[in-house]
């Protein structure tokens, strides 16, 4: 290998290596920035409870807070007195029992329910409810069973709390510039069933705020209808869309905010603005609903009545108001707090009585389709327009999002068929292989002539040891006469690249993917990395788990490497250039595994298919093309 092509392949394992570092970073040990609890001390005894005896932590410290609930098939929500918001938003798991919930669990729902079940408990403090016979206060909580959709408070074994949340971070919480309001103890005026609500008053304003879930939740799932009455002062004044809970795709959290906008010429648009290091104002953008969400789930706080232009986008610390996985393993720390902060938008407010509407659920189109199509207006020709909360946001948007989009139809077409969506990224591989397949044969015919003219390139290269210049020239005319060009060989990489990032953004964005089982025990998540097994301590870029599909990538891409090699098996009889290829096949096949690692599993399946396809049909056109041959012979006699 020359010292040019050396120099090359160093440089771009290193920057591959770099690239999945960065954007895919795994978890490694940290030193956690409070004293470790030593082990948590109780956790084998509060385990071995029964979720009945388990013993429920004291309140938060401030005086006079309570919390009340409100719940159906598709959410928990439990409110506070302190400003009439929103403490959490717990969505139940999809079980027999429910089959109208369309959140499936995760492994790290399954490790919090199983080893960390006192910090895992719904809804977290005591409670009142109504339940159709009358408000009453109770303790009752299950261990595990729903998805935290807000950031909430953390708890020790011994059930004390660890973390609570500020108020200032609760959802549709108001703030505001001048005063302190969101440590205001509202009023409690009604709770009934499907509705509660709450009142404050002082010198300058009176805040009447109400919560109801829709008549029939089927026609609008996860949709909470709201009102905000400012009677009196309103300056300054802002509503909160909460702080979503983390999201890991490919070991990294997914924070996106967008927001919906009304062109001059009446064409709604969607905009992504980048995240916030701090909070930004924007003043002159009369938003018609904002998003924050984490990749699979989605905030959308849509203002029915007209507010005032504007909006904030505000960066949450992850120290103040910390995630879930936080939790996990605290010995070595794996999710820091402060690596993983929260973003939320702010929307001001007005003296006048405001209707809200707030969508807080899985970010899917099904069900987005549904919430759009009941609260559209065929007459005036409004539509919420929350479908659009799904568009692609990244560097390679305009080509990812046509091909994400083109193969979840044919995907989502598939599922139709088999009911499993592992088997249907398998039967999109075939029906990608098949449209390509003419592209992919001009490919392998190409590769499959340089490996009849490697002997002649060979005596080239003899004959004109001397003459590096000579023999390349020589070589170029012999690759003409033949027609074969050599760099035919990275087309089936370069064709199926395009897919291959809209297969990565169609993982980031379809929700049908998380927690769809295609192997129970090792492949549980095709939105996530398989776990053939894992460990407590963490490994650099291991992580605490390990994932067996990028290896069996790896050995598909080196068996294609030697499938489709054009040079001689005896290693002496190779040419410069030969032994360059095989060198950087290799490499490649590496730096494929290394990057591939902590990809989701169904990426993984998707590349691993493809290969093991193309395995198949080169190995078919070098059969046909051998059996060829000698007829070819006869009809040249």
């Amino acid at each position: 290998m020359d010292r040019r092509s050396l120099i090359f392949v160093i440089a771009l394992t290193a920057s591959l290596f770099f690239i999945n570092q960065w954007f895919f970073k795994s978890p490694t040990p940290q030193q956690p920035s409070t004293p470790p609890i030593k082990k948590f001390e109780a956790i084998e005894e509060n385990l071995s409870l029964s979720p009945e005896s388990v013993v429920m932590p004291p309140l938060r410290d401030i005086s006079n807070e309570e919390f009340f609930v409100l719940q159906n098939d598709y959410q928990q929500i439990v409110f506070s007195n302190v400003g009439g918001s929103i403490v959490e938003i717990n969505l139940p798991f999809q079980t027999k029992e429910n089959t109208k919930s369309f959140v499936r669990p995760i492994g790290f729902d399954r490790e919090l329910a199983k080893d960390y079940a006192f910090d895992d408990h719904f809804p977290s403090l005591p409670y009142y409810i109504n339940d159709g016979t009358g408000v009453k206060k109770t303790e009752q909580f299950t261990i595990g069973g729903y998805y935290p959709l807000l950031r909430r408070a953390h708890f020790y074994p011994h059930g004390h709390m660890a973390t609570r949340i500020p108020p200032k971070f609760y959802a549709l919480q108001i703030t505001s510039d001048l005063q302190d309001l969101q440590h205001k103890i509202f009023k409690l005026k009604r709770l009934e069933k499907n509705l509660i609500e709450f009142e404050y008053s002082d010198s300058e304003r009176k805040i009447t705020r109400a919560y109801a879930f829709p008549k029939n939740p089927d026609e609008a799932p996860y949709i909470i209808e709201a009102s905000v009455k400012i009677d009196g002062d309103a300056r300054g004044l802002w509503l909160t869309t909460g702080v979503p809970e983390v999201e890991l795709i490919s070991d990294s959290a997914a924070p996106a905010l967008t927001y919906r906008f009304t062109k001059s010429n009446n064409k709604a648009a969607v905009d992504s603005i980048s995240l916030p290091k701090e909070c930004i104002t924007t003043a002159n953008v009369y938003p018609d609903w904002v998003c924050s969400a984490n990749g699979f789930f989605g905030l959308i706080l849509d203002p029915i009545t007209a507010i005032p232009p504007g909006y904030r986008a505000c960066k949450v610390p992850g120290t103040e108001d910390p995630t879930r996985l936080s939790v996990l393993n605290p010995e070595y720390t794996p999710y820091p707090a402060e690596k993983f902060p929260g973003f939320e938008f702010q929307l001001p407010l007005r003296a006048q009585m405001m209707n809200l509407r707030y969508y807080a659920g899985p970010l899917q189109g099904d069900i987005l389709k549904r919430v759009d199509a009941t609260y559209s207006d065929p007459i005036s020709g409004y539509n919420p327009d929350y479908i659009a909360a799904l568009s692609f946001h990244g560097w390679f948007t305009f080509i990812s999002e046509p091909f994400a989009k083109f193969l979840f139809i044919l995907m989502n077409l598939f599922y139709q068929v088999t009911s499993s969506w592992g088997l249907s990224i398998i039967l999109l591989t075939v029906a990608l292989r098949i449209m390509l397949y003419p592209l992919n044969a001009w490919s392998i015919k190409s590769t499959l002539k340089m490996q009849e003219i490697a002997p002649k390139v060979s005596q080239i290269q003899e004959r004109y040891k001397k003459e590096p210049k000579r023999a390349q020239l020589e070589i170029m005319n012999l690759y003409r006469e033949k027609g074969v060009n050599p760099l035919s060989g990275c087309f089936p990489l370069l064709i199926q690249l395009p897919f291959l990032i809209g297969m990565f953004d169609l993982l980031k964005s379809t929700f049908q993917l998380r927690g769809a089982s295609f192997i129970p025990g090792w492949i549980d998540n095709l939105a996530a990395p398989d776990v053939l097994f894992s460990w407590n301590f963490p490994i650099l870029f291991f992580g605490n788990s390990f994932h067996l599909l990028p290896f069996l990538l790896g050995g598909v891409m080196w068996l294609q490497q030697r499938f489709s090699a054009t040079g001689p098996k005896d290693k002496s009889q190779m040419t410069d250039q030969q032994k360059q290829q095989k060198m950087m096949g290799n490499i490649m096949t590496i730096v494929f595994t290394v990057m591939f690692y902590h990809f989701p599993s169904g990426l993984n399946l998707y590349w691993l298919s493809s290969m093991a396809l193309g395995i198949l049909q080169q190995w078919y056109m070098t059969r046909k093309r051998l059996n060829a041959v000698p007829v070819v012979e006869v009809l040249k006699k």
